[in-house]
């Protein structure tokens, strides 16, 4: 396995192997090793299929449903843990334009972190480019990948020191209600109820990174406002273009990032055309929240 660096802060592009069936320890390992360094892994030329991608990816560890726990519905895929990040209806129809379908792939465009708004969170996302539209004025729905080492770095030490003791709330229906989707049950709302994360991790290896996006919702114990302008602030520094990569899809492509290091956000295109990945995620099974004390 060979890997080249393509951006000066993190993102590796891999060759050398075969992600089809699963693979073994060493590959794993090493591969383990690759995200701690790289955080984002770019394989080119690996098209797999729905069985392929689970197979692989429960490699790494057990997989995420996400909010297909409180978004209920018929799926596309065979696999519950298949993620349909697509403008495509369970009939193979595109999605008209107001669908709720597409309010799903509007809030892939926020900066994000899957699955933070959950007690186990999510860990790796893996990213398989099946149909991709043609490039318009529009984009050609792009992925952007933000390194929050690299911007946890670059903070000034009283920053450091300001948000060393911060929590933040993350809730996996601000995002969608922000965006005007506030067709939710009472059930809904009540099965995913908020998280609470330090702003502040640190990683296994060591470095320290951020840990916001567009689930965080509030800072435990201030002013929703005050909390809400600050969250605004440290994610537009986070997300400058020093620390972020642009990827530019090709069909087959797989794309594996560390939702603990990094943040990623989905970029417009045309919705009038078909566009279909796939994701698999596995859960984060040691790092646990903060409890949900009273204030």
């Amino acid at each position: 396995m060979q890997i080249r660096q393509i951006h000066p802060l993190f993102v590796g592009e891999v060759s050398g192997v075969d992600l089809r069936g699963k693979p073994g320890p060493e590959t794993v390992a090493a591969i383990d090793r690759a995200m701690d360094r790289y955080a984002v892994l770019v394989f080119r030329g690996q098209p797999l299929s729905e069985d392929e991608q689970n197979v692989f990816s429960t490699a790494f560890g057990s997989l995420d449903t996400g909010l297909t726990k409180i978004a209920y519905g018929p799926s596309r895929f065979r696999h519950k843990t298949t993620m349909d990040i697509s403008n495509v209806m369970v009939d193979g129809a595109l999605a008209p334009a107001g669908h709720k379908k597409l309010a799903g792939a509007l809030a892939n465009q926020l900066w994000h972190s899957d699955s933070s708004f959950q007690y186990v969170p999510g860990k790796y996302s893996m990213l398989s480019a099946v149909i991709l539209p043609q490039a318009t004025v529009m984009g050609a729905g792009e992925t952007e990948f933000a390194d929050m080492r690299a911007a946890y770095d670059a903070l000034s030490p009283a920053m450091k020191e300001k948000l060393e003791p911060l929590i933040a709330e993350h809730y996996a229906l601000y995002s969608r209600m922000w965006l005007g989707d506030e067709d939710w049950t009472p059930e809904q709302k009540a099965g995913m109820p908020p998280v609470r994360w330090k702003i502040v991790r640190t990683q296994s290896y060591g470095r320290k990174s951020l840990f916001i996006g567009a689930h965080a919702n509030r800072i435990v114990g201030w002013p929703v406002p005050e909390g809400r302008m600050f969250l605004l602030d440290l994610l537009e520094h986070a997300t400058q273009r020093q620390f972020v990569y642009r990827h530019e899809w090709q069909p087959g492509d797989l794309v594996i990032w560390d939702n603990r290091a990094t943040l990623h956000r989905g970029r417009p295109y045309d919705m009038s055309q078909r566009r279909e990945l796939r994701r698999t995620t596995t859960e984060d099974l040691v790092t646990k929240p903060e409890p949900m004390a009273a204030e």
